[in-house]
């Protein structure tokens, strides 16, 4: 039986020492960009096959060659369905050891997201990952780190800045960019995302307090599901469907929806680059563990924007953007004249990497990158913060740290399970 890599160090080593004998670089790699040839067919392994990576099994010009899971019985009926070319894994690690993968698919829980990205780049993997990007603002900057160092590709999954209608908007995000960078709204302005506006927070997403440690079942390998979250006895609500109710792995609706909702206006603001200034909170009390609800956050950047999050829909006849020369509305409706023939007038947003296998061939950024995908996460964790703290936090985009707040600044960067810290 092959010796399993006991810690995040122990595969960094072997890692290095492999790409010393060119046996996990990449094939893609190996000949420079254009290697391999556009109609070749680039391979991937997806790593969490019990939800989201069951979506993602199969995708235009990529062929499947592993998939793996924490847990057997995921693993096992995911095996039935895709053929017996692919190899079914329980530890990702075995995975990126693989030099015949280019693409690695990650759709864990979210407090693996930044970990996994690190390690698959240090291996010579290109990334595709799920929302949120990372659980924590230290993770997302490690991830930049790490993508730029290796050389790597990343894509975001979420895709509304660049494809579809934008939820109930009723539009494409490129309609609401043209209309913000005409200046026929005036500026600062004011984005709200509730119910009234066309959005759904899903705060199903709680956690249970006082959860009962029960078995863990056969079939699951819970301290590798835990991973670099704290060890904390098994309950069946704190893993799988109804994990996102926990601070240790997501942030609720917040964290599940957040990015979805976030990155497109981070785009159209122009703040790709930045970060607001401030949080605000309107919100009960939170528990250690178990997430509960909110009723308002507010973020604020340096220009006046901002960004209203009504939890409780108590702006019943919020505009979805404000500005001082007039309003937009759910559905593209606007007190702006003639909306229509100011978005004809305004030439299109410059075009964009929309299609990750392009992104990998030719070695050019997605349009949804570790960049500005760090940015819009970013957004999304200073509320999480904000909301376990309950209170007004202040934020340097620069240095990426909370202002003359030190508990603010210990959940940027929390502590790991030491056998995976960074």
């Amino acid at each position: 039986m092959k010796k399993q890599l006991n810690t995040r160090r122990d595969f960094v080593k072997k890692a290095i020492v492999a790409t010393a004998g060119i046996s996990i670089i990449p094939r893609h790699v190996m000949g420079g960009p254009n290697f391999l040839a556009p109609s070749d067919q680039l391979t991937k392994a997806v790593i969490g096959v019990g939800g989201m990576g069951q979506g993602h099994l199969n995708y235009e010009g990529t062929k499947l060659l592993a998939i793996c899971d924490a847990d057997g019985k995921h693993l096992a009926n995911t095996l039935k369905k895709v053929g017996n070319d692919v190899k079914g894994y329980r530890d990702f690690r075995d995975v990126l050891q693989r030099p015949d993968i280019d693409i690695v698919h990650i759709a864990t829980p979210p407090h693996w997201h930044g970990i996994m990205s690190v390690m698959a780049a240090e291996a010579g993997k290109d990334v595709w990952c799920e929302k949120p990007m990372t659980r924590t603002i230290g993770e997302g900057k490690r991830v930049v780190e790490a993508m730029k160092q290796h050389g790597r590709m990343f894509r975001l999954n979420t895709w509304f800045r660049f494809k579809d209608n934008f939820y109930g908007m009723g539009t494409p995000v490129k309609k609401l960019k043209k209309v913000v960078d005409s200046g026929a709204l005036g500026w600062p302005l004011k984005v709200t995302i509730s119910g009234v506006t066309g959005f759904n927070w899903k705060f199903y997403w709680v956690g249970k307090e006082n959860l009962k440690p029960e078995a863990v079942p056969a079939h699951l390998d819970y301290n590798m599901w835990l991973g670099p979250a704290p060890e904390k006895p098994y309950n069946p609500h704190r893993v799988h469907s109804t994990f996102r109710g926990y601070w240790d792995y997501d942030g609720g609706g917040l964290g599940d929806m957040g990015q979805h909702y976030i990155d497109p206006v981070q785009y159209f603001l122009g703040k790709d680059n930045t970060s607001p200034i401030k949080v605000e909170v309107d919100a009960p009390q939170q528990h250690y563990d178990a997430i509960g609800t909110w009723r308002k956050i507010v973020f604020t950047y340096a220009d006046g924007c901002q960004i209203i999050l009504d939890g409780a829909n108590q702006d019943k006849g919020a505009a979805y953007i404000e500005g001082p020369n007039g309003k937009i509305f759910n559905g593209f409706k606007s007190t702006i004249p003639n909306i229509e023939g100011i978005v004809n007038s305004i030439p299109d947003p410059e075009e964009q990497i929309s299609t990750f296998t392009e992104s990998v061939k030719t070695r050019q950024k997605f349009a949804l990158n570790e960049e500005n995908g760090h940015r819009s996460a970013t957004v999304v964790n200073m509320g999480v913060i904000a909301l376990r703290l309950g209170r007004t936090l202040e934020f340097d985009p620069v240095k990426q740290e909370f202002i003359n707040d030190e508990e603010a600044n210990r959940l940027i960067n929390q502590p790991m399970r030491s056998s995976w810290a960074y």
